[in-house]
């Protein structure tokens, strides 16, 4: 794996309609060579996701198992099945088995006829192949150790590692080394990675066009239909997926305790359970709002819109508390002023109050929090350049409707 990184021209100097989606759609076709395998991100991003999980792209996926080469015939399994997913712009399983290695395999019956042991075997091999520092030279200031080993010509394949290195006898004499070992050349592991204790194998996925959760869901059940994992093996979703799932997780306890605490606040406010619900129960309709902004903006669903939905919950409820308030000294004035004039209390007295109380309401929140919540939050919503604009944007999209 190599990276390179493509630093972009200002904004204002690019093409009218040019995009960071059109940019890396060109930038992929234009860049294919085999073997190779293509993914887009942010370096910063792509740093962050290295050293959390161990995943330079959106999504990967991490095989477990006992055998590297069972573990690479099934990451190329997969790999091919995610290649058919509709989103999926790379996928790349990692080729573990790709290194030639050099086995020398002592024959200890062979040994026994020679009086060798496997010591000796192992430092004839040592000494001949990798080499032994016999002394050290002395330049002035400066120290040099002197190793010594064949030369390449008697070290540069295993037939001639088999006939040429001589390992010494007890006896006196010499026997050659293909005489008492098995010399071969073996195929292995380029890299040995593990996770928890395992062997581990990672495989690369980028996307394009799909939100994340959505594309993980289909990517797993393409998976889990195609592919049949052996005994001892198991995979598992890592990358920027990991955050998601551990953001879910997080949501399913602050969501839930959020409302709790609106709930309680708001009982400690009116102290009746009939106007805490009231308020309780306007929540829902007021995400819609949001929710339509987002179909529109073609946002998709994130952390940062619960996120900007858990504030708007907040803002719902103050708002739905001065409307509550305003509708209470309404009804209350109302009805004192007919008690003075000794008439009773009717549909239309219930109507006149209503319509007090609710412009009250809105001439206060028009002069207060709904104008300094609409000019810090429309904006953003409009932002799309740069990571923390795009996050800021879907924060606001999904507050900002609702609040209007």
């Amino acid at each position: 794996m190599f990276e390179t990184i493509i630093n972009l021209k200002p904004k204002e100097q690019w093409l009218p309609g040019v995009t960071i989606d059109r940019l890396k759609a060109e930038m992929d076709k234009a860049l294919q060579f085999p073997g190779v395998s293509n993914a887009w991100t942010m370096p910063i991003r792509a740093r962050i996701d290295m050293l959390s999980t161990g995943i330079r792209t959106p999504v990967g996926v991490k095989i477990v198992g006992p055998d590297l080469a069972e573990m690479e015939r099934i990451g190329r399994q997969i790999e091919g099945v995610l290649r058919t997913v509709p989103g999926t712009s790379s996928a790349y399983a990692e080729r573990v088995i790709g290194g030639y290695y050099l086995n020398i395999v002592p024959d200890r019956q062979a040994l026994g006829r020679y009086g060798l042991s496997i010591g000796d075997v192992q430092d004839v091999i040592a000494t001949a192949l990798g080499g032994e520092t016999v002394t050290t030279t002395v330049e002035g200031r400066e120290r040099y150790g002197v190793n010594i080993r064949y030369p390449r010509d008697l070290r540069s394949s295993p037939r001639v590692i088999a006939t040429d290195v001589e390992v010494p006898l007890p006896g006196g004499g010499t026997v050659p080394l293909g005489e008492i070992a098995k010399v071969e050349l073996t195929r292995g592991a380029t890299s040995i990675r593990t996770e928890n204790g395992q062997l581990t194998t990672y495989i690369y996925v980028d996307i394009n066009g799909r939100d994340l959760g959505g594309y993980v869901a289909d990517a797993q059940k393409a998976v889990a239909a195609s592919v049949k994992l052996p005994p001892g093996y198991s995979i598992g979703w890592s990358g920027q997926y990991e955050y998601l799932e551990r953001a879910a997780a997080r949501m399913k306890l602050v969501v839930p305790v959020t409302l709790l605490i609106i709930f309680l606040l708001l009982y400690l406010n009116f102290r009746t359970l009939t106007e805490t619900l009231i308020v309780m129960l306007s929540l829902p309709f007021a995400l819609v709002g949001g929710v339509w902004l987002m179909w529109w903006l073609g946002f998709n669903m994130s952390v940062a819109v619960a996120v900007g939905f858990i504030a708007l919950a907040g803002v719902v409820a103050e708002t739905g508390v001065v409307m509550l308030i305003y509708l209470d000294h309404a009804m209350a004035e109302v009805s004192e002023k007919r008690r003075s004039l000794g008439q009773p209390f009717t549909r239309s007295n219930l109507h006149e109050a209503i319509m007090l109380g609710a412009s009250g309401s809105s001439t206060a929140r028009s002069r207060g929090s709904w104008p300094c919540a609409s000019r810090a939050i429309t904006p953003s919503s409009w932002q799309s350049t740069g990571s923390p604009a795009i996050r800021m944007s879907r924060k606001a999209a999904a507050g900002s409707v609702a609040k209007m």
